[in-house]
């Protein structure tokens, strides 16, 4: 195996366990590129990113350009002389004049099955949608929006009560290894590109708050799925007595609804159950605005609400 020099792009932590894959392989990174540092908690302190964080750990060059638009910026990529630049959720469109810049290219992680979930949020698009699979493509990047020819899948199931953050961090340590693996031998992998077909593909746009409030005249299955994709983020919601109420973790009791959708029906130390328009779902994890993430047994002990009904 040819020891590669690697330019890592990458912000979150999905972006994080393949880059300690790579900086403990016999590989070389020589440098890793990440959002700049953005303002986060109540404090609206700036927070560099968990990619950074990683990178700094093991005292690698760390670049936070605002974008590629300046001839300086990618003439700094350059100096880098990167075989391949790989690139994991950094969140920055790269121009052709990056792509071009390693001498063999730029191979992207993306966390679904393409052509299924191009865009920005194929993790809680794919939940949302009830997919039975997900998993990793590892591509050949160019200009198009996840347009570029597949290099190496690995597919697996969702699990029934799987939610965005558990599918996130598993589709995270699954790429690392099939990374790896590509790396061994990129010439020959190249050499032998996938194209992807016109059939299947979806888009996963991204993701805006507004889509996390719950409709209780869905059925559970949907209310189901959307709780379980917007967790850790936005985090579905809806009203208590008019205040912000949002649901962290719930599950469909194999019974009938047969008061009106929104109704809370039951409450106990095993949940909360809100009729649905077919279905009872029962609430094991919530929080109220402004109050920390409670589970069902202590928040009832708070709050008298056997009969009343959620949302506007």
């Amino acid at each position: 195996m040819t020891s590669l020099r690697i330019v890592y792009a990458g912000t979150p932590e999905f972006a994080v366990p393949a880059l300690r894959a790579l900086v403990s392989s016999a590989h070389r990174v020589v440098a890793v590129y990440t959002q700049p540092d953005r303002p986060a908690g109540r404090g609206r302190i700036l927070a560099a990113s968990p990619v950074k964080q990683c990178a700094l750990q093991h005292q690698l060059p760390v670049e936070q350009p605002l974008n590629f638009r300046s001839d300086e910026v990618v003439q700094q990529l350059q100096r880098h002389q990167a075989d391949v630049m790989v690139v994991a959720a950094y969140g920055l469109i790269l121009p052709q004049s990056v792509l071009d810049v390693p001498q063999q290219g730029c191979i992207n992680i993306h966390a679904s099955l393409l052509p299924r979930w191009r865009g920005a949020a194929p993790i809680q698009r794919a939940i949302l949608a009830g997919d039975a699979q997900t998993g990793i493509t590892l591509m050949r990047m160019e200009a198009g929006l996840d347009t570029g020819a597949m290099l190496k899948m690995f597919s697996t199931e969702i699990g029934e009560h799987e939610n965005a953050a558990h599918l996130q961090e598993r589709l995270a340590t699954l790429s690392a290894p099939l990374l790896l693996q590509l790396l061994e031998d990129l010439p020959a992998s190249l050499q032998q590109p996938i194209t992807q077909p016109e059939a299947g593909i979806t888009y996963a746009k991204k993701i805006i708050k507004d889509e996390a409030r719950i409709d209780w005249q869905h059925g559970a299955i949907h209310i189901d799925r959307l709780i379980r994709a917007f967790n850790p983020w936005p985090v579905a919601e809806t009203l208590l007595n008019g205040k912000q109420l949002r649901i962290w973790q719930a599950h469909i009791l194999d019974q009938p609804a047969k008061a009106t959708p929104a109704t809370i029906v039951h409450a106990d130390i095993n949940g909360i159950q809100i009729a649905c328009a077919d279905q009872i779902l029962n609430i094991t994890q919530l929080q109220m605005a402004g109050r920390n993430v409670m589970n069902a047994a202590d928040f009832i002990k708070a709050h008298a609400i056997i009969g009343q009904r959620l949302g506007a």
